[in-house]
Formats: C-alpha cells, sequence, structure tokens
C-alpha cells in the first residue's frame, strides 16, 4: 500500500495535496511553520505534524513508502538527506534539490549508499504541451536545433516577499525549469561558450546571459536572457518540418515549413487546468509506473545537468 509523507504545508504542498487526495492516496503532512500549518488546515481541513522532519518523523503512525519534499528552497538538501537516512527509498523533491553542487552531489551519494531513488521534480517535463511536442517531433524525424530565454522579471523579482537566499539563487532556483525543459529535449551540453554581463543588487551572479553550444545528441542550440530588459520563458524547437514554440509553456504554437503563420495546437490538457500543469503526471510517474515515467529526473542526471547550469551561470565545476 502506498503512504505518502508531504514535508511542506506552503504553496507546492498543498498542490501536491490535491493531486494526491484525488487519486485517492494515503497520505500524511509534516510541516515547521505554525502560519503555514495553520493555513493549510483551514483549506484542507487536515492536520499538520508540526515542528519539522527532525521533531516528528519517529513518532509517525505508518511509515512511509514514498515522500515529496516540497518545503522552501533553504531546506530541500537537508530534508532529503535526513529522509533517504530515515529509510525513505522514493523521494521526490522540488526543484532543483540542492543549490551547490556538492549538496547534489551529497544526495547523490547518500543516496547510492542506502539504495534509494531521487527524483527532482522539474514538473514542466510533464505539460501537456511538453508531451506532445515529443509525440510530434519524434513523427518529424527529430530535432535539428532549439533556442531559449530564461529573462526573469527582474523589476518585480525583490518584491515578491522571497527571502534573500531564494532572491540571490534566482537562477538555479526558477530559472532552471526552462533550462532543464529545454535540454531535456535536445541532450545534455558537450560543449557549451557562455557569456554574462552586468548584476542585479539581488542577484550577483548576473542579469544578461547569452550562449550556444552542440548537445550529445549533436544538436546545435543557443539562449539568452536579460534580466533588466522586457522579456519572458521561451523555448523553440526546430524539426526540418515544424518550429514548435513554448510562450507561455502552457501552451504549443507551431510554425510550418514555408510558413510565417503561427498556429496554436489544441491541447488535451485538462489535467494541467484542473491541478497545477504537469503536476498530476509528474505525481503519478513518480508513485506509479506510466508511459510518461522516463521524463522523472533521476538524481544522477540531475547532478550532471548541475554542471552546466553552475556553468550557465558563470561558475565553474
Amino acid at each position: 500500500m502506498i503512504h505518502v509523507l508531504v514535508v511542506g504545508a506552503g504553496y507546492m504542498a498543498k498542490e501536491y495535496v490535491k493531486v494526491l487526495r484525488s487519486m485517492d492516496i494515503s497520505f500524511e503532512v509534516v510541516g515547521r511553520s505554525e502560519k503555514s500549518a495553520t493555513l493549510f488546515e483551514k483549506e484542507f481541513n487536515l492536520p499538520v505534524r508540526r515542528g519539522g522532519l527532525e521533531e516528528v518523523f519517529d513518532s509517525l503512525k505508518i511509515t512511509p513508502t514514498h515522500a515529496i519534499v516540497a518545503t522552501t528552497l533553504e531546506s530541500l538538501e537537508e530534508n532529503t538527506l535526513y529522509l533517504i537516512n530515515k529509510g525513505i527509498k522514493k523521494i521526490l523533491v522540488e526543484k532543483p534539490g540542492a543549490v551547490t553542487m556538492d549538496g547534489m552531489r551529497m544526495i547523490e551519494q547518500c543516496a547510492e549508499e542506502n539504495q534509494a531513488n531521487i527524483y527532482i521534480a522539474y514538473n514542466r517535463r510533464f505539460y501537456s504541451s511538453v508531451l506532445e511536442a515529443k509525440k510530434r517531433i519524434e513523427m518529424d524525424g527529430g530535432l535539428s536545433s532549439f533556442i531559449f530565454e530564461f529573462t526573469e522579471w527582474g523589476h518585480l523579482i525583490p518584491n515578491l516577499g522571497k527571502t534573500k537566499f531564494q532572491i540571490n539563487n534566482c537562477f538555479i532556483g526558477n530559472s532552471t525549469h526552462v533550462v532543464d525543459t529545454a535540454f531535456y529535449f535536445g541532450g545534455k551540453p558537450k560543449q557549451i561558450n557562455t557569456f554574462i554581463q552586468s548584476h542585479l543588487d539581488w542577484h550577483p551572479k548576473g542579469s544578461i546571459y547569452a550562449g550556444a553550444g552542440i548537445t550529445e545528441k549533436d544538436i546545435l542550440f543557443s539562449y539568452h536572457a536579460n534580466w533588466s530588459a522586457p522579456g519572458s520563458w521561451k523555448l523553440e524547437l526546430l524539426t526540418c518540418k515544424n518550429r514548435y514554440i513554448f510562450r507561455p509553456f502552457e501552451k504549443l504554437h507551431i510554425q510550418q515549413l514555408g510558413s510565417v503563420k503561427i498556429d496554436e495546437i489544441i491541447l488535451n490538457n485538462e489535467l494541467d487546468t484542473k491541478f497545477k500543469p504537469g503536476l498530476y503526471e509528474q505525481v503519478n510517474s513518480f508513485l506509479n509506473k506510466t508511459e510518461f515515467s522516463d521524463c522523472l529526473l533521476e538524481i544522477k542526471d540531475a547532478v550532471e545537468s548541475f554542471a552546466f547550469y553552475e556553468i550557465i551561470n558563470g561558475g565553474k565545476v
């Protein structure tokens, strides 16, 4: 019998609980903040075990078969390591898992030592738009190149009520949604040239990004982002027949060879409108073997991805 421990009682934990309830899955919620726990209980009429993992884990009445770590960025790594060391074998942790390469490698090593399966939750891999594009690209004969943009709204982010830690790590904690989706389609880079200019008070590593390279599948790519100028997230996937455009990511547009017209593709997106987009299929693939289970990002692959995240963000691994 599946019994899921949801770690966290904030926004993302609520979104996961909506999915678990719809699936009629047994679960329990553990929170650290009194405020978030109280708000959660009012909204769902469900109890929250307060005090955090270390305080309540040993008193859980049912040993979890699975865990979903949906806490803030600051405590993802700590909670994941704790659960692995407590013997939980299947864990889905909100992206990015950790904010440093050392942290990611520590999770990978701990998982290997304890024979645990850890997945990083990049839910855009499960968008109906992404799943549809994947099928169409295969029918077209494969991807030939791709372009992406991860511009963040620099004029708004400092006023969103995020902690300094969260906004300082905005690229790793948020922009990698775009980067992960792009390389999910095209394969990891085997060669990449990156450029960064400028910075923001709240994001000292950079604010204007550009780069290009070639992936392990021999597919050329380029990217751009300017957090001090107008823009938004974008991904364009090119085949010999069509250009598939994600802007926004919840929708899929197509431009056919020989035409300048851009049309929206009608999607079967009922689950993406009923729940947070991508979340239902992601949770279902985590709990059960499904046709989309290969979309899950395993910790080993996540560590490899993190290496080029850091390169794009101006670091060296």
